[in-house]
């Protein structure tokens, strides 16, 4: 008994040793780049720091500051909600359905499918200044076949009840990565399915939600995750629409305060950088990091929870 212990000891401490060198390189990259940039962020939450002089502890000054002082907090927290409700709704729903026209096309599939994923490849700053130009109020061809129609002409990134479809219509515009996931789950839902629904009488309706919804169940929440993950992560696009429709183009010494029209383009990932690169104001950029940290986080438990009411057709 006593000579196998120390046998089957050093196999653990090599089965361990192993293991641990196969996961190296995600630990170290764990600790990295996620464990001490979380760490960090919530220790200088609590400080005063600008990034040249030695922090001092605030206590819960950057937190009060944020929450009840801070004037451009709140308007980014419901701006930055609002795009995750209906902006990741509509490119969920504008994807699936263009998916599902396209799989349906018998003859120029791949010519649509390329006119249609086109858009995704474009480059954010381009793409968006071509909409501030096609929704240019005063001169946007949008506005010119709307008013020679005889229909309104909103202010799109001019009008602050505007400025938010606008940036909507832009992603809904770029969907040809989700148009791509959908359409590959869809090929791959067995026609059996279909013909078996067919021969029950099942309506189109009745067989898209117990045919097609549920094998492709996987595949929308992916979209609607990895949409929720990217909309919290928001920056370029409503900062670059905000500040061409102002007609702040840029130089050197120019200071611009995201957010134009009204702060209706302002969202947090704005705020971080606005706080902590701007006015040097560390403490209360982690205060808005964490912030936006901990919705992810909630917003991504809440759907893995509630999948089967997201989806609807198991029931």
């Amino acid at each position: 008994m006593s000579t196998h212990a120390p046998t089957l000891r050093s196999k653990r401490r090599r089965s361990a040793l192993r293991t641990a060198a196969f996961m190296s390189p995600w630990l170290i990259g764990f600790t990295v780049f996620f464990a001490y940039p979380l760490i960090s962020t919530v220790y200088f939450s609590f400080m005063k720091y600008d990034g040249f002089n030695p922090p001092v502890w605030k206590g819960l000054g950057n937190w009060s500051y944020v929450f009840t002082d801070y004037p451009m907090f709140w308007p980014s927290l419901r701006n930055t909600l609002w795009l995750v409700v209906i902006m990741v709704a509509c490119r969920v729903v504008f994807g699936l359905g263009v998916g599902m026209l396209i799989t349906k096309i018998k003859t120029g599939t791949g010519i649509f499918r390329t006119l249609f994923y086109l858009p995704y490849l474009a480059p954010p700053v381009a793409a968006t200044l071509a909409f501030v130009f096609l929704l240019n109020p005063g001169t946007g061809p949008v506005n010119t076949i709307l008013g020679d129609l005889g229909l309104p002409t909103p202010g799109w990134f001019n009008d602050p009840a505007w400025s938010k479809p606008a940036l909507t219509l832009l992603a809904v515009w770029g969907i040809g990565d989700l148009m791509v996931i959908f359409m590959a789950a869809l090929l791959d839902v067995p026609k059996e399915q279909y013909e078996a629904a067919e021969l029950d009488g099942a309506s189109a309706w009745q067989r898209f939600r117990f045919v097609t919804l549920p094998n492709i169940s996987p595949i929308v929440m992916f979209a609607v995750v990895t949409g929720v993950i990217s909309a919290m992560q928001y920056y370029a696009q409503p900062l670059v629409a905000g500040k061409v429709a102002s007609g702040i183009i840029g130089g050197s010494g120019q200071q611009f305060e995201p957010g134009y029209p009204d702060k209706s383009t302002l969202t947090l990932p704005q705020l971080v950088y606005n706080l902590g690169f701007q006015h040097f104001d560390y403490g209360s950029a982690c205060v808005v990091a964490l912030v936006l940290f901990v919705l992810a986080m909630a917003f991504t438990a809440l759907l893995m929870r509630r999948r089967g009411g997201l989806i609807g057709a198991g029931d």
